[in-house]
């Protein structure tokens, strides 16, 4: 019988008390054999048993091959060393990987030198690396102390299991407090042991009589806990195990598993204690590494003797101790010049050419004060990092070197640069920390601005709500005499967290920016795309949208000509938010369809989920529901892969097109739930927008109308107040109230004009014909059907027939109106516009031409949402890895979803696609 909790060896045996979770795992192993996928988290405190499960696992999976990896403390700042230790087996598949895929990974893994690796690449290289090892073998993955393992492992690891489909790959992750990275995952939650099956433990570990009123103490004083039941006898006499005086006082029964460890560490001899604790240092597990480092502290290996016999670890080829805590309890166990000296005789014997980074990391950790020699190595280990992409690696080293740094200016000059890569990172709480740090230094005035931006970028990045404002308004005004440039971009920065905060702003509105930054200090020389983006926001808050056209239109077309990439993405929301306030259809798809490659392109991890939201809203406003569905499924990957928070926008808009009513008014009470406690505004204005779309469609006129003047009610907001005033005026014409539809019309009228794009001038004459009679309403119908259908955006074309041919019926011309509701419902219906569909039948019918209402109901013939995305990409002749790559899925994955579709659609090839699919998939 195998006692729960201990890394078990020799053959399977039974595990006591595990009967349930045992079961659970079974499954997942017959689901992988018989090629599905499946993730599973193990959690529980420390000496439960989860490791113990996991050896489980890897024993009764006959059949399929294991991998494995741990968490180290000791290594969460080296980057993707818990993932590079799990794939290094399969290294030889990297090869057969797309080059961006192949170039990712070997960057990441420090194999070759090139640009920080995107992280969404890495995670798909490794879910490909895993499913093309699966195509020979059904493939475990087991992840042991999850918790410790470096972020940027957990982010990859976490991103792949949420993207395993058809791969026959299981991913089983054990974490006492598992990273965030994790959640929504599947969990196993295990606990201490009944308390029968602790008796039967108990019993079975004991080696003489045990009183049983001292059993049923311990048993319930560690609560079941296996290691726990396993260790406490140990600091037991035979008189108090049998009943004897004393138990209560003399030893303390307690889950502190490691304090237990700690008395057995402490009670061996000196060489054996310290070897333990160099070993707890060299978190790698290589014995040679260790036995080197061990005699340069004249230790030899009869050191590992006492060790042994006190099963605290196993000294073969590699070291294993015997549980995690039982390194911390090693590592804990020693004085600081103990440890001091145990990394300064690790380092002494690490390679500075093979691991130039995890020998600085012991130069640091054996530094007993400031010390430039050392903080230079790591900043050097910093800069390697970042070109890794490992920022929280590169936070790390930097904010060790600063405090090894002896010159107060360089010592602020890292502090602020660690600072700064924990914000990209996303530790927040070891920024502020930093910024701390820098600030009790006597800072230069570009230095202290400096400090302001990261406190601001910070404040935005983590909740895009009212506080980054006015910190950024004070950076850039105190920029102003130290450096024009370096100012007007914090202007630019500011500018768009007051846009965000919107009405919630607090200190720092947007238009109290606009005006401190029209009276910052001009550019030298001529003005580039920030200083033109900036001079088109200030003007457009200063002095009106129609005064700022011009300004308007010069920014846009610089956007036009060839820019550097990372300018390009650093003004890419700045972009998008022009062509939609110019109404600008084209620009506006190719400017967020450039914004989403750039982020992938050039690993801007955080960049990616607002890309992909921007770009989803411009898809809805062209009828492609679903390609915006495909980029919100994708957008929900990104966020997963990234841990980011981001307000639905386009989920919002795409359930509010669709007419799902429910869905809709769940995700516009959380939104504004969310975005209210952080200060983000515009976030209020698009959920309540979402809401007069909705009810529009449906034809509840009254709550449109309420919903629409929640949101056109902050003027300020840029697109979000366009989109708004476009449904007010129909749901006010519709609802009886005539005079808001007038004004709101007023406010439209003068941004559409001054626009005189197509998609201005359509959705104009569509908004004044409602409020319009006789010939000049017709007119204005026929004048917006002309100009939108010359756009992209078909969603509004459908409306402009839908509102044409209300007003037909309603001037009793039967006939005419069937034609434009005819052609109204089936745009409506081909794009996924439900409640808009379902408003056109109801006309329809009304006109005496009967139209059944539209079936939603699913046969077995119909493609589900992934697999008409997997379907729409074949059909525009992508490859099963570039199809892969968009929709973060393995190949593997796509070809299984092909199969699919060709089996409902009754084809056998990709080249039957174009005419089998459905005109509704095909989009």
């Amino acid at each position: 019988m195998q006692p729960s909790g201990v890394p078990a060896g020799g053959p399977a045996v039974e595990l006591v008390g595990r009967r349930d979770e045992l079961a659970i795992l079974d499954r997942l192993v017959d689901a992988v054999r018989a090629g599905a996928s499946r993730a599973l988290v193990v959690r529980g405190e420390p000496g439960v048993g989860k490791t113990a499960l996991l050896e489980y696992v890897a024993r009764s999976a006959a059949q399929c091959r294991i991998a494995r990896t741990a968490g180290v403390q000791a290594e969460m700042e080296l980057a993707f060393a818990g993932v590079h230790q799990l794939c290094l087996p399969m290294l030889d598949r990297l090869e057969r990987l797309p080059t961006p895929q192949r170039s990712a990974l070997s960057t990441a893994f420090g194999m070759t030198a090139g640009p920080a690796p995107d992280r969404f690449l890495v995670g798909l290289a490794v879910l490909n690396i895993l499913s093309d090892v699966a195509e020979e073998r059904p493939l475990l993955c087991l992840v042991d102390d999850e918790q410790w393992l470096d972020r940027a492992s957990a982010q990859v690891l976490a991103f792949v299991a949420r993207r395993l489909g058809a791969e026959s790959v299981g991913l089983v992750f054990a974490a006492s407090e598992p990273s965030e990275a994790l959640a929504g995952l599947s969990t196993l939650v295990v606990r201490g042991l009944r308390t029968v099956e602790a008796r039967v433990l108990l019993d079975a570990v004991s080696t003489g009589p045990l009183d049983p009123r001292v059993r049923d103490q311990i048993v319930a004083e560690t609560r079941g806990n296996p290691l726990a039941l396993l260790e406490v006898p140990h600091g037991l006499t035979a008189e108090e195990l049998a009943g004897g005086f004393g138990l209560p006082g003399a030893v303390r029964l307690s889950a502190d598993i490691e304090a237990t460890f700690r008395a057995r560490i402490d009670a061996l001899p000196d060489r054996a204690r310290r070897l333990l604790l160099l070993a707890a240092a060299e978190s790698t597990g290589d014995s040679a590494l260790l036995w080197r480092a061990a005699d340069r502290l004249g230790i030899g290996p009869e050191a590992a003797t006492p060790a042994v016999e006190a099963d605290l670890a196993a000294f073969t080829t590699r070291v294993r101790f015997r549980h995690p805590l039982v390194r911390s309890a090693a590592y804990r166990s020693g004085s600081l010049r103990d440890r001091q000296q145990a990394h300064r005789a690790l380092a002494e014997v690490t390679d500075p050419q093979l691991d130039p980074d995890r020998r600085a990391w012991h130069r640091a950790h054996a530094a007993s004060g400031p010390d430039d020699d050392v903080a230079a190595e790591l900043a050097r280990s910093a800069g390697r990092a970042q070109a890794r992409g490992g920022v929280g690696a590169a936070a790390a080293f930097l904010a060790r070197a600063a405090t090894l740094t002896v010159d107060p200016a360089q010592r602020a000059e890292r502090a602020l640069g660690a600072a700064a890569a924990k914000i990209q990172a996303g530790a927040f709480d070891g920024a502020l920390d930093l910024l701390a740090m820098a600030e009790t230094e006597s800072l230069s005035d570009f230095q202290r601005a400096r400090a302001e931006v990261l406190r601001a970028r910070l404040a935005f990045v983590s909740s895009r709500g009212s506080a980054a404002a006015p910190l950024l308004l004070q950076a850039a005004q105190r920029l102003e005499s130290i450096d024009i440039a370096e100012s007007r971009a914090t202007y630019l920065d500011a500018m768009l967290a007051a846009m965000f905060a919107g009405r919630l702003a607090v200190g720092a509105s947007v238009l109290e920016v606009a005006r401190a930054a029209a009276s910052a200090p001009r550019p030298h020389g001529a003005p580039g795309p920030p200083d033109l983006l900036l001079d088109w926001l200030t003007t457009h808050y200063n002095e009106g949208y129609v005064l700022a056209v011009p300004a308007l239109r010069s920014a846009l077309a610089a956007f036009d000509d060839d820019m550097p990439a990372a300018e390009q993405l650093r003004l890419a929301l700045f972009a998008a938010t022009a062509a939609y306030s110019a109404w600008d259809d084209e620009r506006l798809h190719l400017l967020t369809r450039r914004y989403v490659e750039l982020a992938r392109a050039t690993g801007a991890i955080t960049d990616v989920p607002v890309a992909l939201s921007a770009h989803g809203v411009a898809l809805l406003f062209e009828g492609d529901l679903l390609g915006a569905a495909a980029v919100v499924e994708e957008l929900q990957a990104a966020q997963d892969a990234t841990g980011s928070s981001l307000a639905p926008y386009a989920a919002l808009g795409l359930a509010a097109l669709r007419g799902e009513r429910d869905k809709t008014s769940a995700l516009i009470e959380s939104t504004v739930r969310e975005v209210t406690t952080r200060g983000e505004g515009n976030g209020i204005s698009v959920a309540r927008w979402a809401e007069s779309v909705l009810y529009n469609g449906i034809g509840d006129y009254r709550k449109a109308l309420d919903a629409a003047q929640l949101a056109a009610a902050f003027a300020p907001e840029l697109a979000a107040t366009n989109w708004a005033l476009v449904e007010l005026v129909e749901a006010a014409v519709r609802g009886g109230a005539s005079e808001v539809a007038a004004a709101a019309l007023s406010r439209l009228g003068e941004m559409t004009g001054a626009s005189g794009t197509e998609w201005a001038l359509g959705v104009g004459a569509r908004s004044r014909a409602l409020l319009s009679a006789g010939a000049t309403a017709e007119h204005l119908y026929r004048e917006s059907i002309v100009r939108l259908d010359r756009t992209r955006m078909r969603a509004e074309l459908a409306r402009a027939h839908l509102v044409y041919g209300e007003w037909l019926r309603r001037e009793r011309r039967r006939t005419d109106a069937r034609g434009q509701l005819r052609t109204a419902h089936d745009l409506f219906a081909a794009m996924g516009m439900t409640a808009f569909a379902e408003r056109a039948r109801r006309e329809l019918n009304a006109t005496g031409d009967t139209m059944r209402k539209s079936a939603h109901a699913v046969d077995d013939k119909q493609l589900t949402a992934q697999e008409a995305q997997v379907a729409r990409l074949a059909r525009a002749g992508m490859s099963n890895p570039e199809i892969g790559a968009r929709l973060f899925i393995s190949a593997r994955t796509v070809q299984y979803h092909l199969s699919k579709v060709f089996a409902k659609l009754g084809i056998s090839s990709r080249g039957q696609l174009d005419r089998a699919l459905p005109a509704e998939q095909a989009g």
